[in-house]
């Protein structure tokens, strides 16, 4: 049979784990943010320079036709 102190003690204990646990997985949660808005960044990033890069290449190659016509 378990004292009563016994039993309290793990349930202590217990919830200490839990709040561990739960702490590490905010963590986590945070970290995972984080990784992901970093990834969209230069996601967008790179679109935007894809798309500086496309103008240029446009515009080289319409800008004499139209000097020509």
């Amino acid at each position: 049979m378990v004292t009563q102190d016994v039993y309290r003690a793990d349930q202590r204990a217990t919830e200490q784990r839990i709040g561990q646990v739960e702490a590490g997985l905010a963590g986590l949660r945070n970290e995972h943010d984080q990784t992901t808005e970093q990834g969209e960044q230069l996601r967008r990033e790179d679109q935007a320079a894809s798309a500086a890069t496309r103008r240029l290449v446009i515009s080289s190659l319409v800008a004499p036709t139209l000097l020509m016509a």
